[in-house]
């Protein structure tokens, strides 16, 4: 009996003791942060956990049920119902771009609409589907920027296991098997989501055979051949610029290509941000077996990197012909750095002169290398520099489905001026940022003193570009320090969180408000409406090439308080209504619109969406249909508030239609700031609604 209890206790143990392990075994949710986008983390699938006070307006979410990779994941799972302000689990899943996101306000969240963007993604309850495992810690792209050093081949990190070989020169191929037998050297970039790898292996065995088959019988594999080569002082030193000629002495093309990997050249650049080189783009793969195997055409490219680039290449010729040729070395770096490839950044180039025209579009060629290759034959066209016409010709002709552009990339047009243009650059760069492309400019040797009165467009850079505080736009001093800034602006380029210059709903208007200032309103009130005012405002994108704000106080009479070009930051326009003065009198809104569409509109920028909102508490003395409909007629887009006596029908007839989507109705001043959501809401819908300029 005893016998027979003691094993009774000991399986008994022995089943608790499985039992707490199998529990153990539990799920690990990861926590991540309000701030994190899902575009920051590489796992197309996972369970996260969000904090507590992620509903919050400086998380930004875009889009509705379906949302782009740019927004903030905690936010969009309350914005979409998985939780509330006091977080939870949720589950997230990457799917592909779409062409338009549309904003909404739901469950306290306002959401924003967005033309377009290369990724998204869904919320759902965060709970584990059937068959699917979750990984415990995440990847975030950021990982993926670091490089492992193999020899003289950088190969980028990910989460898998990488490791570093070194073997010695053998004599023949036949005594390779027997004394290169590698030790590897295991590098993980995060060790909660890497997979152990036995210590050796036939497969590493046969990788160094293969390496050091290439380095004795070059007729293999030509370019295997060459990435032992390319790396020699020689070869790199041919390729460092002489100051005293200017001019990079040109060599094959092969060996101009490897040398771009050797330490020689890496010493040039200045940044320390360099993008891994694709295992196709060194010319050696890992796992390559004895027999080669020819090259592809096509390169997968840096997944981190993934836009639609047109490069404007200047081939004036104020450049001449040596400034040229360093424009071309200078481009083919870039494309090297870029990493090339289907599934990263694509490239093409357009050449102006007096008229632009395309050297090749972004289907062309598909990896670096080829890339180079072309970019060496481009010959100079001559000309001016007709920078503004060669900016219309890529808006309406280059970024096309037939040319390549894939939708779920974003759209990057890098500008290259010599000295100055010699057109116009304001227009056509905003046209080109109101059709989605983020415009860099790479200006060299600026104008002198004495040169700057033959300037066409003084300050043509910060006209050109989205955003003046320097993020799109790099100045050289001299052609032949051109290549220090080859990893800066890819890096740039690459930053995909920072190219939202895209038109949307919140930076392409110019919004005029016409605001009631009779007797009726009364000093409180007024201070009211005037918040009502300011709270719409600071959800739009202010400055001189987003959205601009102006305002008109009316009662008998009309004052403008301040005009669209008065003041461009979103600070100075808060402040600015701040200060208006409340006037008294009667309600003349008829004449009132008249005024705001002489002294407002009509000097609203080309292909802006005019928008008019109006605040009233009554009836207006004159009639406001014609004014109104005069308004209408000359695209300005009407919105009407009406608080406490104002007339339903007036308010009817001076909204664009559909009127029930344009006129709002409240029955006290305290309770209009209900109303500031829904009608940014309004605002956005219907510009997603219209197509795009």
């Amino acid at each position: 009996i005893s016998f027979v209890l003691g094993v009774f206790l000991v399986c008994t143990y022995a089943a608790k003791e499985a039992t707490r392990k199998t529990k153990k075994a539990k799920l690990y949710v990861p926590q991540i942060d309000c701030d994190v986008k899902a575009g920051k983390i590489i796992n197309p699938e996972f369970i996260a956990k969000c904090p507590p006070g992620c509903q919050d307006v400086k998380y930004r979410v875009y889009g509705t049920d379906i949302y782009a990779s740019f927004s903030s994941v905690c936010n969009a799972a309350i914005h979409s119902g998985i939780i509330d302000n006091t977080g939870g689990k949720i589950l997230v899943q990457k799917v592909a771009g779409h062409s338009g996101y549309r904003g909404t306000f739901s469950n306290g969240v306002r959401s924003l609409s967005l033309p377009r963007w290369r990724e998204s993604f869904l919320v759902s309850e965060g709970k584990p589907r059937k068959g699917v495992t979750y990984p415990s810690t995440l990847e975030y792209s950021s990982s993926k920027s670091t490089a492992v050093k193999s020899g003289n081949v950088n190969l980028p990190t990910g989460d898998t296991v990488h490791k570093e070989y070194q073997t010695s020169p053998v004599p023949t191929p036949a005594t390779q098997m027997a004394t290169t037998t590698p030790t590897p050297t295991t590098t993980t970039t995060d060790p909660s989501t890497t997979t152990p790898k036995p210590t050796t292996t036939p497969t590493a065995t046969r990788t160094t055979a293969a390496a050091a088959a290439a380095k004795t019988r070059p007729g293999l594999h030509r370019v295997r051949d060459i990435a032992f080569r390319g790396t020699s002082t020689s070869a790199s030193n041919r390729n460092i610029l002489r100051p005293s000629t200017g001019i990079q002495r040109q060599e094959p093309v092969a060996t101009f290509r490897r040398a771009a990997g050797s330490p020689a050249h890496l010493a040039m650049e200045t940044d320390s941000w360099k993008p891994g080189l694709s295992l196709f783009d060194t010319g050696f793969s890992s796992k390559e077996e004895l027999n080669p195997k020819p090259l592809e055409s096509i390169s997968q490219g840096n997944p981190n990197c993934k836009v639609d680039l047109s490069f404007l290449m200047d081939g004036s010729w104020s450049i001449g012909k040596r400034r040229f040729q360093l424009q071309k070395r200078f481009l083919g770096n870039v494309a090297q750095a870029l990493g090339i490839g289907s599934a990263g950044p694509l490239m093409g180039i357009v050449q102006y002169g007096d008229d632009p025209s395309t050297e090749f579009n972004l289907k062309t060629y598909a990896n670096s290398k080829d890339l180079r290759n072309a970019i060496e034959t481009i010959s100079q066209k001559g000309g001016l520099s007709n920078v503004g016409k060669a900016l219309s010709f890529v808006n309406k002709n280059f970024f096309l489905d037939a040319n390549g552009n894939r939708g779920g990339a974003p759209n990057v047009v890098v500008v290259m001026v010599d000295g100055w243009p010699t057109d116009q650059v304001e227009e056509a760069s905003r046209l080109a940022r109101e059709s989605g492309i983020n415009i860099f400019f790479v200006t060299i040797e600026a104008a002198a003193e004495s040169e700057k009165q033959n300037i066409i467009e003084p300050n043509f850079v910060d006209k050109a570009v989205c955003r003046t505080n320097g993020f799109y736009s790099i100045n050289v001093p001299s052609w032949f320090s051109l290549h220090k800034v080859v990893q800066p602006l890819v890096k740039r380029v690459c930053d995909t969180d920072r190219l939202v210059c895209s038109k949307t709903c919140l930076n392409s208007a110019d919004i005029g408000f016409v605001i009631d200032g009779s007797s009726s309103v009364g000093t409180s009130n007024f201070r009211t409406v005037l918040q009502f005012v300011a709270n719409i405002s600071k959800e739009f994108e202010i400055s001189d090439t987003d959205t601009r704000i102006g305002a008109v106080q009316y009662t008998y009479e009309q004052r403008l308080e301040f005009s669209f070009d008065k003041y461009s930051t979103k600070q100075d326009v808060l402040s600015a209504i701040k200060r208006i003065s409340y006037w008294s009198g009667g309600t003349s809104t008829g004449a009132a619109i008249s005024y705001a569409s002489e002294q407002l509109f009509s000097k609203s920028k080309p292909n802006k969406r005019k928008i008019m909102i109006l605040i009233t508490d009554g009836r207006s003395y004159d009639d406001v249909r014609v004014p109104a409909m005069a308004a209408h007629q000359n695209g300005v887009i009407a919105y009407s508030v009406g608080v406490a006596w104002a007339a339903q029908d007036e308010l009817e007839a001076i909204a664009t239609d559909p009127d029930k989507e344009h006129s709002f109705f409240v029955d006290e001043f305290d309770n209009l700031y209900r109303f500031v959501n829904q009608l940014i809401q309004n605002i956005c819908t219907e510009f997603n609604s219209q197509p795009r300029n």
